[in-house]
């Protein structure tokens, strides 16, 4: 089966740092990534909350739900108490027949946090990570029960981060959760993209291709930085961009070889101002059906 390509609006409605976008308006995003050509869109804080309202929103634009964020408590609440926070989410995302929600845990994570560097993340023990991959296994099991697939999100600034965060959380977890595949911030995390595709493929079920601008992370680990520091100094870019240093063709090839078949979304937080929403968004359209083309991966649409 084909691949999709979708977006998260991100770049123009900018959740972390809203003040970064505070010129753009959902609507204006939702017609660019529609006219663009992408086939879906992540879920957004400033979308309808209603199911119905949000179905006939994407179907003005004539795009579908591609997933969406969860912002997770696993970490201090019990599964039943979490089961009941995302189940209105889990619901909706059913019924829009969405590949996923996108989940990571919040409860202790600094990714918010303007005046935190990135490198006081939370870390903890393989023992602290198993026992949460348990308990994020009952979730999971329960929300595939209910029609949506659970991909735990690794983030800078979180408690699941780099390449040995993953593979804790992975082999304490059942196969009812799988992975968000982030090549950006597989990289910020100083982890191997392709190493990680290479072991942990058989679990990946959605993909995020987010670039990296290599001396704007160097800066940001020079002068101890917080992610949001990278975020509005430009760390991170789309694919197909010269300033750019991942080999997105590699990636591409990988999914390829091993048969994905799921959503490839883009997902770049820029300052507008230095990288204007529609342009670069579209570069990161043509670049991924180029990368698609040339590793004979079928594209939907």
């Amino acid at each position: 089966m084909p691949v999709k390509i979708g977006i998260s609006l991100i770049a123009w409605q900018n959740d972390d740092l809203p003040d970064l976008t505070a010129a753009f308006t959902t609507e204006g995003a939702m017609e660019d990534a529609a006219r663009i050509g992408y086939s879906g869109v992540e879920r957004g804080r400033r979308m309808p909350a209603d199911t119905e309202g949000l179905r006939a929103y994407l179907d003005r634009y004539g795009v579908s739900l591609c997933g969406g964020w969860c912002s997770g408590n696993l970490m201090v609440a019990p599964v039943e108490q979490e089961r009941a926070a995302i189940r209105q989410q889990v619901e909706q995302f059913a019924a829009l027949d969405a590949p996923c929600i996108v989940y990571a845990e919040c409860s202790n994570t600094i990714q918010g946090m303007l005046n935190t560097p990135v490198s006081q993340r939370p870390k903890l023990s393989r023992d602290e990570v198993t026992g949460y991959a348990a308990k994020l296994s009952e979730l999971a099991k329960w929300s595939r029960d209910q029609g949506v697939v659970l991909s735990y999100h690794h983030h800078m600034g979180a408690m699941v981060q780099d390449a040995e965060d993953i593979d804790w959380l992975m082999e304490g977890s059942s196969e009812d959760l799988t992975l968000l595949y982030d090549t950006g911030h597989l990289h910020f995390a100083g982890a191997d993209p392709l190493a990680v595709l290479d072991k942990w493929g058989h679990r990946i079920h959605h993909v995020h291709f987010k670039d990296v601008r290599q001396p704007v992370l160097d800066r940001i680990h020079r002068d101890d930085a917080s992610f949001l520091d990278a975020v509005a100094g430009g760390a991170f870019t789309v694919p197909g961009d010269p300033e750019g240093c991942l080999d997105f063709q590699a990636v591409t090839d990988r999914l390829k070889a091993m048969d994905y078949d799921g959503w490839i979304v883009v997902e770049a937080e820029q300052d507008p101002a230095k990288a204007p929403p529609f342009e670069y968004s579209k570069m990161g359209y043509d670049h991924i059906r180029d990368l698609c083309d040339r590793a004979g991966l079928a594209v939907e649409g």
